[in-house]
């Protein structure tokens, strides 16, 4: 069944209101009739199975049918905090990482990036972002579109991750603690982050700075893992420990 977002103002009792790109979508690219049933997500949990009682190009009225509590959201709120990789590598993260069940992803540079945002195209890059995360989110039923942030400094984004519960740094030279272990034997969080290196990894003074702030270092097993699927593992297997019960 298609599946839209739409902000909180956009619903009014029984009615919920599709405009702009989202309706020209409905009523040209999908031919949808009068009568046909979608679900509306409001961002913030819930889903709305709808029927179109009207249909324009620049507007669709939906009458809602019924009002449920989305299922696909993650138990814990996740951030993942991705260091800049080459290419279009960023863009494939975001997206599984929407699948996985992050709730809010930051970019942000580190000492060893060997790409770097450029300032003037921030904005520009982030709404492509923002557009990738929505899609994902669609394609993969949830109700909550997660959060793109503007790229931030090193330390910018030690000071949002040390806010979580639990803030995990996935660094290839731990020899100690495995993310397993982080996990295993402990209660629920209410938040994680997950912070992960680009191409090549952090410094030791990265390392350092992120254990004073209150992060953990943790393995992510004897492999050395590509930056694009270092995150990935990490977000399934806290899936695995809080969602798989």
């Amino acid at each position: 069944m298609p599946r839209f977002f739409v902000t909180k103002d956009r619903i009014e009792e029984n009615i919920i209101h599709i405009t702009d790109a989202d309706a020209h979508h409905i009523a040209r690219s999908l031919r949808m009739a009068e009568g046909d049933e979608i679900t509306v997500c409001d961002r913030l949990g819930k889903e709305y199975r709808c029927t179109l009682s009207r249909i324009r190009d620049e507007e669709c009225i939906a009458s809602i049918i019924e009002e449920t509590v989305s299922s696909a959201e993650a138990p814990v709120s996740i951030t993942l905090c991705m260091a800049y990789p080459k290419g279009d590598k960023l863009e494939t993260v975001i997206q599984k990482a929407v699948e996985l069940g992050a709730s809010r992803i930051i970019p942000f540079e580190s000492s060893r990036c060997i790409k770097r945002p450029k300032a003037e195209k921030a904005e520009k890059q982030t709404a492509r972002l923002e557009r990738i995360a929505e899609e994902a989110a669609k394609q993969c039923g949830r109700a909550v579109i997660p959060f793109v942030t503007q790229p931030m400094s090193y330390k910018q984004m030690l000071d949002e991750a040390a806010l979580a519960s639990l803030s995990l740094l996935c660094y290839e030279n731990e020899d100690g603690l495995t993310v397993k272990g982080a996990l295993s034997g402990r209660s629920l969080p209410e938040s994680i982050s997950v912070i992960v290196g680009a191409e090549g990894g952090f410094s030791p003074e990265e390392v350092a700075l992120a254990i004073e702030k209150g992060c953990i270092s943790v393995s992510l097993g004897n492999r050395i893992l590509r930056c694009e699927t270092a995150p990935l593992y990490a977000l399934a297997a806290i899936s695995y420990e809080y969602e798989l019960r």
